[in-house]
C-alpha cells in the first residue's frame, strides 16, 4: 500500500503543491521540525553542561525529533485506514513531504527571468534558490546554479521522501524529513 500512497502523493503534489493559504494558516512540516529542533536545542544544549552531558541530551533530542513525529504519522495513517477515503487522505498528507511542484516553479522562474528580464533578473531569481552570491555569476553560471540546485533539491525534496514513503508509508516519509 505504501507504494500506492507514494504514487498518489507524487501525482497530487505535482498538480497542487503545498497551498500558500495552508502554509500561511498552519506552516509546513519542515518548519514544524525546525521549531522542534530549536526548542530542544534551547532546552537541552546548554554551553555550561559537560560535553558528555550534552551528547546524552543530543541523543535524546535526536530520538524525539525522529521517533515522536514518525510515531504520530504512523498512528494517523493507521487511523485513516478505517475510513473509506483513508488511502487518499493519507496520500494527501504525504504530499506535504514532497516539493516537486515548487522546485519546478523556482527553477522555471530563473529560466523565465533570464529570457524576459536578462541577466539581472536571472540573478535575482536564482538568488531565491542558491546560497552563493549571484552578482558574480554570468548567464551560464546562473543556469548552472539553477540546475545544480534542481539536482540537489530533487534528491532531498522528491526522490528521498518518495522512497521513504514507499518503504514506510507516511511514517517513513516523516522520519526521513525529521
Amino acid at each position: 500500500m505504501s507504494i500506492l500512497i507514494t504514487f498518489l502523493s507524487l501525482a497530487i503534489e505535482l498538480v497542487l503543491g503545498y497551498p500558500a493559504r495552508l502554509f500561511d494558516a498552519i506552516g509546513h512540516p519542515v518548519t514544524w521540525f525546525g521549531r522542534l529542533i530549536s526548542f530542544l536545542d534551547r532546552r537541552l544544549n546548554r554551553a555550561t553542561d559537560s560535553d558528555a552531558h550534552r551528547r546524552r541530551w543530543g541523543v535524546v533530542a535526536l530520538l524525539v525529533i525522529v521517533l515522536v513525529p514518525a510515531a504520530l504519522a504512523f498512528w494517523v495513517e493507521a487511523m485513516l485506514w478505517s475510513f473509506p477515503l483513508g488511502l487518499l487522505i493519507t496520500a494527501i498528507l504525504a504530499t506535504s513531504l514532497l516539493s516537486q511542484k515548487s522546485l519546478a516553479e523556482h527553477v522555471e522562474a530563473v529560466a523565465d527571468a533570464l529570457e524576459t528580464g536578462g541577466l539581472d533578473m536571472g540573478r535575482i531569481a536564482v538568488s531565491r534558490i542558491v546560497g552563493r552570491d549571484p552578482e558574480k555569476l554570468d548567464r551560464a553560471a546562473v543556469c548552472r546554479a539553477a540546475i545544480e540546485s534542481l539536482a540537489e533539491n530533487f534528491s532531498d525534496g522528491v526522490v528521498a521522501p518518495a522512497f521513504w514513503i514507499g518503504v514506510g508509508g507516511l511514517a517513513g516519509g516523516v522520519a526521513y524529513k525529521a
